[in-house]
């Protein structure tokens, strides 16, 4: 008798594993990033319906896969939380601070000027959103880039990793205000200054206060739980957090991802020291397989997402010609603030590409009603994958042409300019070995 409800979802779930290392695979022998990729593989899936190849497109709507694509998201913001500190984000400097303000500024102001011209109908907060969705920076796939090309310690390279330590907080707590503000407008409230003012306020109030308490108690915590013989304890305390404080953001009305963001922002290596002495490995390592396993069912099922047919219709093309051009012009603008004695062209080419977080602001716009219709409808969706794969794909060769054009990474850190003080610093690239999420930002060494 076949009758157990899980062999649906496994079946799905082996389809969507398969096809996105496929993808990923094909994606790195072309110099690209495996999310880019794991993308492709997930709108190719998605849209065999147009070839009449049944089955495919059902799985990116099946619930059980769903579920799991949700938690991967999860724990990829978890990761990126980890990927950054308290110090670095107090220590980033002046002209990475500038940097991020800017890179989330200007996309958003020119990413809903463009979505109010464009699309008329849609409401205010449907503009909003889209200018949102375009504030994100993808920094691992620079990153790889820059070490590829020798120019890690090179001045401009400094400025867009701190400036990307920052980009993500002020990126999350962008999302919680745009989530609370389509919840107001569903319910007639409308938006107003005094509303966004409260919702950034709380979002900002919730970091802070999870920051504040969480690290002082995650400490006490950490160092009780290294007592346990057992194996694994770490891993099972970590992601307990992480869900914890996810389930803590929704109760006050904030989006999920800024609680998981917030836990990985909390832990530090020095937290979880006396497991890592006693012979565990780090919590970077343990956490690889399991986005190794969600966070490929994640993209793909984004990309799964993405209706080709809608560019049948000219609007479509033209918003997603129009959004991809304001992603790459909002982004190279915040390098003015970059300051005198680096190459801000570089810079601003650094912090074009987008990736998971653009992604996930879509696909949660894509799931909220306003007025009985999707603040992001299957249109908008698919421009904004778009933007995600065409600044994704343009900026290695970008960033390869500019670096071909000046000197040395050391004879630029010797030109006398003033990078962010981040101190003894390394670049971690998370996944991008493994083909997950590119997230990189700078890791400082951290001390006994």
């Amino acid at each position: 008798m076949h009758g157990d409800p899980a062999a649906g979802v496994v079946l799905a779930l082996a389809v969507v594993l398969l096809t996105a290392k496929a993808g990923g695979e094909l994606a790195v022998r072309f110099g690209q990033a495996a999310l880019l990729g794991e993308l492709l593989a997930g709108v190719l899936l998605g849209n065999l319906d147009l070839l009449r190849i049944p089955y495919f497109e059902a799985i990116g709507a099946d619930p059980g896969v769903d579920l799991f694509a949700r938690i991967g998201v999860l724990v990829l913001l978890f990761e990126v939380g980890l990927a950054s500190t308290i110090p670095e984000m107090l220590a980033v400097g002046r002209a990475a601070l500038t940097v991020a303000v800017l890179g989330v500024v200007a996309p958003f102001v020119l990413g809903a000027g463009a979505a109010a011209i464009l699309l008329p109908e849609a409401g205010q907060a449907t503009h909003l959103f889209i200018g949102a969705t375009l504030t994100a920076t993808s920094i691992g796939i620079t990153a790889g880039v820059l070490k590829d090309l020798g120019r890690m310690e090179a001045p401009e390279s400094r400025i867009i990793l701190g400036a990307a330590v920052l980009d993500d907080v002020l990126g999350l707590v962008l999302l919680a205000a745009m989530t609370g503000l389509v919840a107001g407008a569903a319910t007639g409230e409308g938006v107003s200054l005094g509303s966004l003012a409260w919702i950034m306020g709380k979002s900002i109030g919730f970091l802070v206060v999870a920051l504040a308490i969480g690290s002082a108690v995650t400490r006490r915590v950490y160092a009780l739980a290294s007592r346990f013989q057992g194996r694994g304890v770490l891993l099972a305390l970590s992601l307990s957090f992480c869900f914890l404080l996810a389930w803590a953001a929704d109760r006050i009305g904030l989006a999920t991802l800024v609680g998981a963001f917030a836990a990985g922002l909390i832990l530090d290596r020095v937290h979880y020291r006396d497991f890592v002495d006693k012979g565990e490995h780090p919590l970077e390592h343990l956490l690889q397989p399991i986005t190794s396993f969600l966070g490929p069912v994640f993209f793909v099922v984004m990309g799964m997402r993405t209706d080709l047919a809608v560019f049948a219709d000219g609007r479509a093309v033209l918003l997603a010609a129009v959004l991809t051009a304001v992603a790459v012009v909002g982004k190279v603008a915040a390098a003015l603030g970059a300051g005198r004695g680096v190459d801000r062209l570089t810079v601003g080419l650094g912090m074009i590409p987008r990736g998971e977080v653009g992604l996930i602001f879509a696909n949660l716009g894509l799931g909220m009603v306003v007025a009985g219709a999707p603040v992001i409808d299957a249109s908008t969706y698919a421009a904004v994958v778009i933007v995600v794969i065409a600044t994704t794909m343009m900026t290695p060769p970008l960033l390869a042409w500019r670096a071909r054009r000046l000197p040395s990474g050391r004879a630029d850190a010797d030109r006398g300019a003033d990078p962010p003080a981040v101190g003894h610093e390394r670049v971690r690239a998370v996944g991008l070995d493994e083909g997950q999420s590119a997230v990189a930002a700078v890791e400082p060494e951290h001390r006994g």
